[in-house]
């Protein structure tokens, strides 16, 4: 039986707040982490996305922070994207609410002025850390008075070569402090740094299958001149959908193809700018648009609840980027579809990709799947439970 909230020490307060949101029984992580957070104790934790770790570490930051002085955080959060930064303080704001506790973000791609001033107020800073050094440079912010520091997804800094900007910043904060720090691997860099800023953390791994959600991995032959006309009947099939390219022109490119199709599209990429972003999310949380178009900038830094299918138009080089690309679905205990893509010419590399996960690979001809119903017949090789439901016929469509 799940522990409760109360039973792990959060305040009544904050187990009020949860429960008005729906969320009744801690994850995995967070019944694994919460307790020694809340002692104090340094914590690594080797969890998949969606797993619930912004709730495991924002519950710890919503307990133990007090009220700082201008321009000096009692708490820091440090993450890899502007999305994830913007996230992240809001779900740690909403665990603050009622306690005087105020959080700000700081990222790069906005201006200065209402960053500086949101965060000179805040005790608690969530922070990509290319800003974060700005604004220490500048003389905005002094981490001296920083208790809790929380380095989140630190295999993706490592991966978009933030580590050496990570360690500076950690550098400047006092030793006393209590350092949580959540990865999907814990191996390099991240090592490197678990072994220099932490000081014997109790360390957890929790399986991508003690989240409790669901993930049918399905890989299909589409020919490439028919992929935009099968996004189209999966967006219409699924009613949202995330399709994630492998650039910035063929996102844009595909999204156009799309919306000729009348399927509503938002897309989110490097060169779009911060609002241009925020706005895109906005539409799709708010059922606006069907399906977002992303490349791998937005494959951690977006958490939306309740998305049924991931789409690898163009599949990834790096199985971190399949892994957490596929991570936007299945979250938080729900089930999940991830397609890919596949045609001929690219089936070894394909292989190689997935060859050290947890499943493994046949490729089928485009079939929508109920993961909830056992499959008749299931194929050599196959991982889940597949039922057709519908055969997909798409003539050649226009890239």
């Amino acid at each position: 039986m799940a522990k409760s909230w109360t039973a792990l020490g959060v305040p009544e307060r904050i187990v009020a707040g949860l429960l008005k949101r729906g969320i009744a029984e801690p994850f995995p992580v967070q019944a694994a982490t919460i307790p020694e957070s809340l002692m104090g104790l340094d914590i690594c934790g080797k969890a998949p996305t969606g797993s619930g770790k912004t709730l495991a570490f924002g519950i710890a930051l919503a307990v133990k922070i007090v009220k700082a002085k201008p321009g000096r955080p009692h708490g820091l959060v440090l993450v890899p994207t502007r999305e994830l930064a913007a996230q992240v303080a809001k779900e740690v704001a909403m665990l603050c609410a009622g306690g005087g506790i105020t959080v700000a973000a700081v990222y790069g791609g906005a201006g200065y002025g209402p960053q500086v001033k949101a965060a000179r107020a805040a005790s608690i800073v969530v922070a990509t850390p290319g800003r974060l050094e700005d604004l220490m440079k500048r003389r905005d912010l002094d981490l001296g008075a920083v208790a809790l520091v929380v380095i989140d997804e630190a295999d993706r800094m490592a991966d978009m070569g933030f580590m050496p900007a990570v360690k500076r910043i950690m550098r400047t904060i006092p030793g006393g402090r209590q350092t949580l720090l959540f990865s999907a691997t814990l191996d390099g860099d991240v090592d490197n740094l678990i072994r220099e800023f932490q000081r014997d953390p109790k360390k957890h791994q929790v399986a991508a299958a003690e989240n409790g959600g669901e993930i049918e991995h399905l890989f299909w032959n589409v020919n490439r001149d028919e992929r935009t006309r099968m996004v189209a009947e999966i967006a219409n099939h699924y009613e949202r959908a995330i399709v994630f390219c492998r650039t910035k022109h063929g996102s844009d490119r595909l999204a156009g193809n799309l919306e000729s199709l009348g399927v509503e599209t938002c897309v989110i990429h490097g060169n779009r700018s911060q609002a241009q972003r925020e706005r895109a999310l906005e539409q799709f949380r708010r059922g606006k648009a069907t399906v977002m178009v992303a490349t791998d900038v937005a494959a951690r830094g977006i958490h939306i609840d309740a998305v049924p299918v991931v789409v690898h138009f163009d599949l990834p080089e790096d199985p971190k980027d399949y892994i957490h690309r596929s991570g936007r679905t299945g979250r938080a205990g729900e089930k999940g579809v991830v397609i890919s893509f596949v045609d001929k010419s690219i089936r070894r590399s394909t292989t190689q990709l997935t060859k050290n996960m947890p499943f493994d690979v046949v490729f089928v001809d485009p079939q929508f799947v109920d993961t909830s119903v056992p499959a008749q017949s299931p194929r050599p090789g196959s991982i889940g439970t597949v039922r057709t439901l519908a055969l997909i016929g798409a003539g050649p469509q226009p890239e």
